[in-house]
């Protein structure tokens, strides 16, 4: 069958998620996004089967494709490798094509990173393998309140006395927070405590690769308005998320594909 010149996809194997978006023209036409569950190879494949389906286009009609994340070279498909950050700026280029600063808030790690005009990376900055730093701390702060992920957002916006958390330490963190459960704080003052404690860590972040404005947060954080919302205090900027932040990456993969400077 002739490849279609039009479709590429970008496969984005990341730590916790595996995600895929197929583009045509330049416009995302089918995503997908499915736990990893440390299977990346059979997950990366079901995915991009489910995806490939979506789009009505057949593996062997695609024009590229481009891997990124973690887990690329478990990729179960011949195709070349990026880097998850170049993907984020090329992504996020096109997306918001006034980007200077990018942060990644993933399920492992933060990254902050710099990008040009033209969307090349000029400065990167990844946390420390601290969970305070990274969507784990939210993980394990919605297991102590008993609450599923997706509440936390919404839930700590309605905060009305903000709790202070004296420590960085996400493992001294989660006895704090259950010791403020036991005097008595509120869900929603303890999340918006647990935003700002991880708003001031991105900033020191962000500071360190010289924020420039404008500024896009991606990643399973840019899903949660508190957090988001938390970050853009502490910049002192307004903040701006993609419609698909967990996306992003994957988007700017295959954005990546459709260029004739990518090794094939």
């Amino acid at each position: 069958m002739k490849a279609n010149p039009r479709f590429y996809a970008g496969l984005d194997m990341g730590s916790v998620s595996i995600k895929a978006v197929i583009v045509n023209d330049g416009q995302m036409v089918a995503s997908g996004l499915i736990p990893s569950g440390g299977q990346y190879k059979a997950a990366a494949a079901r995915l991009m089967e489910e995806v490939l389906a979506k789009a009505a286009v057949a593996l062997e009609d695609l024009s590229g494709l481009v891997v990124t994340g973690l887990g690329a070279q478990s990729a179960p498909f011949e195709a070349p490798q990026v880097s998850d950050i170049s993907c984020q700026a090329r992504g996020c280029h096109v997306l918001f094509p006034s980007a200077r600063t990018i942060i990644d808030i993933g399920g492992q790690f933060t990254k902050a990173a710099r990008i040009t005009p033209q969307a090349s990376i000029a400065d990167f900055l990844m946390s420390e393998k601290c969970a305070t730093g990274s969507g784990r701390f939210l993980q394990v702060i919605a297991r102590i309140l008993h609450m599923p992920i997706e509440a936390i957002g919404p839930l700590s916006l309605q905060a009305q006395s903000p709790v202070e958390f004296s420590t960085n330490c996400a493992v001294f963190a989660e006895s704090e927070t259950i010791s403020r459960l036991a005097e008595g704080a509120q869900p929603a003052d303890i999340l918006a405590g647990v935003h700002r404690a991880m708003a001031a860590k991105v900033k020191m972040l962000v500071k360190r690769v010289k924020l420039e404005a404008e500024v896009v947060l991606t990643g399973g954080g840019g899903e949660d308005a508190g957090l988001v919302q938390a970050v853009g205090q502490a910049l002192g900027l307004k903040i701006r998320v993609p419609e698909t932040p967990r996306l992003t990456a994957a988007f700017g993969a295959a954005c990546l594909a459709a260029e004739p400077t990518v090794k094939r």
